[in-house]
């Protein structure tokens, strides 16, 4: 085999190992890639199934509710325009109150209840995710919205 012959196939393997290496991370970006939708998206279908995503939102008054066992909690997420009913069986954030901002992380269940695998509160009275402020000022809540940037 002549010298020109070997550069060129290392060339050409060099090439395919970058192009698996980039399509390998890819992959796993793609797989771990979580998106954020309102309740007003979940109830539009905006929301994949059988997929992890987060949901966002105000937890609406009076709608906490505590079962038996003590760790599994049942709340309505709302964005003023829709809400979806929420489980989450675990340990909530000091700061997770009604009326108060929030973002689920779970699953879709075939009758729309949102099994969540973690919870985050916002952190202060004045943070509010972007994607949480922009969803309420576009369900018709700017007042609201602004206030909770």
């Amino acid at each position: 085999m002549k010298a020109r012959h070997k550069r060129l196939g290392l060339i050409v393997a060099g090439l395919a190992a970058l192009g698996l290496g980039a399509a390998l991370v890819l992959s796993a970006f793609q797989k771990n890639l979580v998106f954020f939708f309102t309740p007003s998206q979940v109830a539009a279908g905006e929301a994949p199934r059988n997929r992890s995503f987060r949901v966002g939102g105000m937890v609406e008054v009076g709608s906490i509710e505590r079962q038996a066992d003590g760790v599994t909690v049942s709340f309505l997420v709302t964005d003023t325009a829709q809400r979806l009913r929420v489980n989450y069986r675990g340990s909530l954030p000091d700061l997770f109150k009604e009326g108060k901002g929030v973002v689920a992380q779970g699953k879709l269940t075939a009758d729309q209840l949102f099994v969540a695998d973690e919870v985050l509160a916002k952190h202060d009275e004045n943070y509010m995710p972007p994607e949480a402020a922009y969803a309420l000022k576009q369900a018709g809540a700017p007042a609201l919205a602004g206030a909770l940037k």
